[in-house]
């Protein structure tokens, strides 16, 4: 739907959003679905990402201010605050999409981790959440009933290997939405989490098995694993004023990933797989 005709069912909506880095990532297609619905927005990533990424050119097709904001800094997270509320003034949606691990992409083994690398993933895929809302609430940015979202993973609550210290990142993700999702309501402020399923993204390809984690999920899922596109789609009704009374919710969009056993298609190439062992 992410490149149909719209619904407005954010007009008049203005936000942030965090994380996009090219045209495959999430982020930048949640933009492209917030602006086909009516939504202005800020977009962000950190500096370095921005050297590498083509995030201009979202900028470009959105008609959306770019302002360069480093997570890890109080600083910048308040300047950014700052910025946008001179951009757009007051906003209705934010959208965190950030996240890496030195020691994913260092392979790092789970039991020998780099604590000052794990420290930096805490930092940069959990904490962050925490800053940011600090500062948006703390700036006055943040209008009454909106409604803030952030990508998580099913690692939170189940161990996948390959993602190491990134599994207790979107657990300690979660926990926060809910703390301060539980401090932002009594102004109607949504803060949700969801669990995208597997999604062949760049900053996907870059952990290691990837390809492994993906095939797995859709053939577990009954509806198959949802594109960046649908997901977008998803966040899109997050944002808008049809989920007023939804908020502190890990909520999985993964095709029945979570609540699958095994499929009757995995079963038969088990079985054919391990034919000789009985």
């Amino acid at each position: 739907m992410s490149q149909e005709k719209g619904f407005g069912l954010l007009k008049g909506k203005k936000g942030i959003i965090f994380g996009a880095l090219d045209e495959r990532s999430i982020a930048w297609r949640i933009a492209l679905a917030c602006k086909r619905e009516g939504a202005d927005f800020v977009l962000t990533n950190a500096p370095v990402a921005l050297r590498l990424g083509t995030l201009n050119a979202l900028g470009e097709e959105t008609n959306a201010p770019i302002i360069p904001c480093d997570v890890t800094s109080e600083e910048d997270v308040e300047a950014l605050m700052n910025k946008t509320k001179e951009e757009l003034g007051s906003i209705d949606f934010i959208l965190h999409a950030v996240g890496m691990s030195p020691n994913v992409r260092k392979k790092k083994d789970y039991k020998e981790l780099n604590y000052n690398w794990f420290q930096q993933t805490l930092d940069i895929s959990a904490i962050s959440l925490h800053k940011v809302l600090r500062y948006a609430d703390k700036s006055g940015i943040l209008n009454n009933g909106a409604s803030v979202v952030a990508l998580s993973y099913i690692g939170a609550q189940r161990i996948f290997s390959k993602y190491s210290d990134m599994n207790d990142a979107k657990a300690l993700l979660e926990s926060i939405a809910r703390n301060y999702g539980s401090r932002l309501a009594d102004r109607g402020i949504r803060v949700n989490t969801v669990s995208q399923a597997p999604t062949k993204t760049s900053a996907g390809s870059g952990i290691k098995g990837f390809d492994s984690m993906y095939t797995f999920a859709e053939k577990i899922a009954p509806l198959g694993n949802p594109t960046a596109d649908e997901c977008a789609d998803y966040c899109v009704t997050l944002f808008s004023d049809l989920t007023r009374k939804v908020t502190m919710q890990n909520l999985y969009h993964d095709g029945g990933f979570v609540t699958s056993g095994i499929s009757e298609e995995m079963i038969d190439g088990l079985v054919k797989l391990y034919a000789d062992e009985e």
